[in-house]
């Protein structure tokens, strides 16, 4: 099976210049942990996450005004479409992240979570 298989095709994603704070309610309000950060062409730029986001809360400042940019991870692992689930699987696991953007060249074309996979394998009764 390839990640393209599985990969959720409509991604929330969210612009660097945007606030901390609309980062942290998009992903409250899409019960996600984390979101690609894209350009206007929809080519990622980074990665967000709530642990992210919450380590930084810890320091006072204006999360309402600041900049998704300055919590993204700017080095992101990504999976191409074609690539074996199993493949994509190894890759959260060795980088101890919670999902994958799916590129093609630089633009986003999906994402693959871990809860995506153990969904996938509970229900062909894997484990």
């Amino acid at each position: 099976m390839k990640i393209k298989d599985l990969m959720k095709r409509e991604v929330i994603t969210i612009t660097k210049e945007e606030s901390v704070e609309k980062a942290l309610n998009i992903m409250k309000m899409n019960n996600i942990n984390g979101m690609p950060v894209v350009d206007e062409m929809g080519n990622l730029e980074g990665f967000v996450v709530k642990a992210d986001i919450y380590r930084f809360l810890i320091e006072p400042g204006h999360y309402e005004v600041c900049p998704v940019d300055w919590v993204m991870a700017k080095e992101v692992v990504t999976v191409s479409p074609e690539e074996s689930l199993l493949k994509g699987a190894k890759i959260l696991r060795d980088n101890d992240i919670i999902a994958l953007p799916v590129v093609e060249g630089r633009k986003v074309v999906g994402i693959i979570s871990i809860e995506d996979i153990l969904d996938y394998c509970i229900e062909k009764n894997f484990l």
